[in-house]
């Protein structure tokens, strides 16, 4: 039995917490390498107990093993196969462990009544949007939907959104890092001008055939360099296609390093994975197959010579060298692709920041020069330098509207003066968040100070709205207040006391409206004896 950790305790009792408010599909988000078949296997313990039947589905074997096996170490539940032959119809165990391309087969999912199940869990959730899954999910239409994924993104910019309606719990990389559950990244970047400017789109991303005939001419001076970078460091490399993964693979041996490759026709794939988990093996090179269902912590480089326009790839890729292993104290992420001139590839700020300036700067700062980056150090002065310019420009702004009659707090205005990154980078994610907000929340958030036209979709307001409510239970400063002071050039007052903006606009108003003698309005803090 395993004892959850603090964040994974929070997402399951959020993901039971949306199923009771009626939210019926929502969504569990967690980085590779942070247990999220714990989780899962922790709420589906929950609802057996009620007396559910729960379906756990995915779209892969080895998916198919590390679920049934997760669930019966983390909570002592047998679990049914409902792949090829093997069926749960008529077995008394509760939990079913099935393959979405067995299900989804017409006449056996037939055979199932709609009512058979009342909680899905979907495993690698960003899969969710095929036709194969949603039959499936139709098919069984008062079931409680768990989708599980390491990020909301979709390539074919389809989003997961238009499926589920709530995103129960995210805890991202970034969190992890910081909390000590994953390794740290240090990124260095290889000057590699790579062509791939004429390379085709297909399903949302680069196609796969085009990148490896545009990557096959770099492939001797990437190897050339890896042997340099990689001296020493248990590596794995993603390439597009099995072609050029073999080519590389014999281009590294001849480099003077130990390569072996897998991909997904390998008959000796799991010898080789083993014999590479041994340290038989420097450098492990595939086509793709290893950004699932594989786990090799001691792992301590990672080479992603796909270029790809899906954040969510990209995240699972680098994933697999980001679990904690002993003598392990970060994870290299080489960037051999740097230099091409596609602005839509994802890049090591992809990792940490879905803020578009915020990645800018990070990308900015290390492509400085040939220095080895700690991405989260990096990504923390990225944030302070654009919340640093935002206030500047707001202040200018601000310096603008001193003469206007307008006396609501523009939105972001209050989110940088309380600090909330989440309110600043908000992008809505489900359809419902996409809705222009309602006259309730437009009213709502008037009368609290806020100057509503500015709030464009009912996510942002719901957001506000639930940020105006806690900030109020724990006796913080107003929008009303915090514009008032700030209109004098006072700092972050967002995060200052009710009482303390509340004894200083009085000071304010009995001094005729002018800021005291010897008192700095843009170094004050509310401590300071006035």
């Amino acid at each position: 039995m395993f004892r959850l950790r603090p964040y994974q305790a929070e997402a399951k009792q959020a993901i039971l917490a949306a199923w009771d408010e009626g939210h019926r599909k929502t969504l569990l988000v967690l980085p590779t390498g942070c247990g999220k078949t714990v989780v899962f296997s922790s709420v589906t313990e929950n609802q057996v107990n009620k007396g559910h039947r729960v379906l756990i589905m995915a779209h892969r074997g080895e998916l198919l093993d590390q679920a049934a096996d997760k669930l019966l170490e983390a909570s002592g539940l047998d679990s049914v196969l409902e792949k090829a032959e093997s069926t749960s119809l008529g077995s008394l165990l509760p939990v079913t462990v099935g393959s979405v391309q067995s299900l989804a087969q017409e006449k056996r999912l037939a055979r199932f009544p709609n009512d058979y199940f009342q909680d899905i869990i979907v495993d690698e959730a960003h899969h969710c949007l095929s036709d194969s899954y949603r039959r499936v999910l139709d098919h069984f239409p008062d079931a409680n939907i768990l989708g599980v994924t390491a990020t909301p993104d979709r390539g074919d910019m389809k989003n997961l959104g238009e499926y589920f309606d709530s995103k129960a719990y995210e805890y991202s990389m970034t969190e992890a890092i910081r909390d000590g559950y994953l390794c740290p990244i240090r990124a260095q970047m290889i000057p590699l001008k790579l062509d791939i400017a004429d390379v085709g789109v297909s399903n949302g991303d680069f196609a796969a055939g085009e990148i490896g005939h545009a990557l096959e001419p770099y492939l001797a001076r990437i190897a050339h360099e890896m042997a340099c970078y990689c001296k020493g460091r248990r590596t794995v490399v993603f390439l597009p296609l099995v072609a050029p993964s073999q080519k590389f693979c014999a281009m590294l041996n001849a480099a003077g390093m130990k390569a072996a490759e897998v991909n997904g026709n390998s008959t000796d794939r799991t010898e080789i994975l083993s014999a590479f988990e041994n340290g038989k093996y420097d450098v492990l090179c595939n086509s793709m197959l290893l950004t699932e269902g594989w786990d090799c912590p001691a792992v301590d480089c990672s080479v992603v010579l796909r270029p790809t326009k899906i954040r969510s790839l990209y995240q699972q890729m680098v994933g697999r060298g980001m679990r904690l292993s002993p003598g392990k104290d970060h994870l290299l992420l080489l960037d051999f692709l740097w230099m091409t001139a596609r602005h839509d590839l994802c890049r090591p700020s992809s990792l940490v920041s879905r803020d578009e300036q915020i990645a800018k700067k990070i990308d900015e700062q290390i492509m400085k020069n040939d220095e080895v980056y700690d991405l989260i150090e990096t990504e923390e002065q990225a944030e302070r330098d654009v919340l640093a310019e935002r206030e500047e420009a707001l202040a200018r702004e601000l310096a603008e509207m001193r003469n206007r009659k307008r006396k609501l707090v523009d939105p972001l205005q209050y989110a940088l003066s309380i600090a909330a990154e989440d309110l600043t980078s908000y992008v809505p994610t489900f359809t419902w968040e996409m809705a222009p907000p309602s006259e309730k929340q437009i009213a709502f958030l008037e009368k609290r100070g806020i100057f509503a036209d500015s709030v464009k979709n009912t996510g942002l307001a719901a957001l506000l709205i639930d940020r105006l409510k806690l900030r109020q239970d724990a006796g913080l400063a107003t929008p009303k207040q915090i514009r008032c002071l700030e209109r004098y050039g006072f700092r972050q007052v967002g995060t200052w006391q009710f009482d303390d903006a509340s004894a200083l606009i009085s000071r304010l108003a009995n001094n005729n409206w002018h800021i005291p003698y010897g008192l700095n309005a843009a170094s004050y803090r509310p401590q300071e004896v006035i």
